[in-house]
């Protein structure tokens, strides 16, 4: 029984690619990302690939695909690391890697796209 706690006890002390720092990322539903991107001196990037990014992205989006990883980086190495970063893929996978990566190098604020692209797609806001 000893061996079943700590088990439980470990795997609830493992954190996953999609868990969030709530000092430095925070995962935004749709309506509070639309509101959020409204603001003055924020960098808006879909994180995905620039196929995807043609089909259809949020206005003023700027393509950054996360699955280049050199590229990734250089254009990111470019920003401000003050300036609120809010990103976006399709479903919020990469992006969730996305966000972990900008925090290791060293973004204060940077808001994730909970359900991604997708979510955005199917909302229904005022």
């Amino acid at each position: 029984m000893k061996h079943i706690f700590l088990f439980i006890a470990f795997a609830m002390s493992c954190t996953s690619v999609n868990a969030q720092d709530p000092e430095t990322i925070t995962v935004l539903n749709a309506t509070d990302f639309q509101k959020a991107i409204q603001q003055k001196n924020i960098k808006l990037v879909d994180v995905r690939t620039a196929e995807e990014y043609k089909v259809g992205a949020i206005d003023d989006a700027v393509n950054i695909d996360f699955l280049q990883p050199e590229t990734f980086e250089n254009q990111f190495e470019k920003l401000d690391r003050k300036t609120a970063v809010f990103i976006y893929c399709r479903s919020g996978n990469r992006s969730g890697k996305a966000a972990l990566k900008l925090k290791a190098m060293g973004f204060e604020a940077i808001y994730d796209l909970e359900g991604g692209f997708m979510n955005w797609a199917n909302k229904d806001l005022d």
